[in-house]
């Protein structure tokens, strides 16, 4: 569903036709609008603080500067922006390291239009929107090491809502189920993240399927 405002993209990929392919995505979406292009980190570095998106596209194996060292440096500048990696790979560590530096989503380049513009609208929200197949091999490199199951010692509270965000609410809706202020919500996440142990909510989405926290 289109949204009431414009969502400002970037696109960061060393593709020529990727990037073509995806402008013109944009361009038919009217909430989304294309405001900057790069072909690696350097180049979005360079453009990042002229464009400002609200969402980047962020292709992750890139010439001179790769897409997880691109968002690290960019969040280091700009928190508040969201990074989706939109890549054609799903080795276990790569999808790691992207969403252990911040990315709030990560999806493989074959993902329909409608679900890519889905996400670029969730991410807008706060919400992350991982592909199934990185799920998958999150899970299975939890398995890999055989970790401990734990519940981080979440309050009752903090585990309902840890089964919110898995339900794909964001902090407002998430304030508007518990009858809660979004200011309430939102500390509530934060203290999730903490005991959790992860930056951003994609994590803790995996981290809660991989302990079992949630079915």
């Amino acid at each position: 569903m289109e949204t009431n405002e414009t969502i400002r993209v970037m696109l960061v990929d060393d593709h020529d036709m990727v990037r073509r392919g995806l402008a013109a995505f944009l361009n038919v979406k009217a909430d989304l609008e294309l405001v900057g292009e790069a072909r690696n980190g350097v180049e979005a570095l360079s453009l990042i603080d002229d464009c400002l998106p609200d969402v980047i596209l962020m292709d992750l194996l890139m010439p001179k500067m790769d897409g997880v060292t691109a968002t690290r440096r960019i969040l280091q500048r700009h928190p508040n922006i969201q990074i989706i990696a939109l890549t054609s790979f799903q080795e276990q560590e790569l999808i790691r390291d992207a969403l252990q530096t911040g990315a709030i989503g990560y999806l493989l380049k074959n993902v329909s239009v409608d679900d890519l513009a889905a996400a670029i609208r969730a991410a807008y929200s706060g919400q992350s929107t991982l592909a199934p197949e990185a799920v998958q091999a999150l899970l299975q490199s939890g398995h890999a090491r055989e970790e401990t199951r734990i519940d981080f010692g979440l309050t009752p509270r903090e585990r309902e809502v840890l089964e919110l965000m898995v339900a794909g609410l964001n902090n407002r809706e998430i304030a508007e189920k518990l009858f809660v202020s979004r200011a309430t919500a939102k500390a509530h996440v934060s203290h999730i993240l903490d005991k959790m142990g992860v930056s951003n909510r994609a994590e803790a989405i995996t981290m809660a399927f991989r302990n079992k926290m949630v079915e």
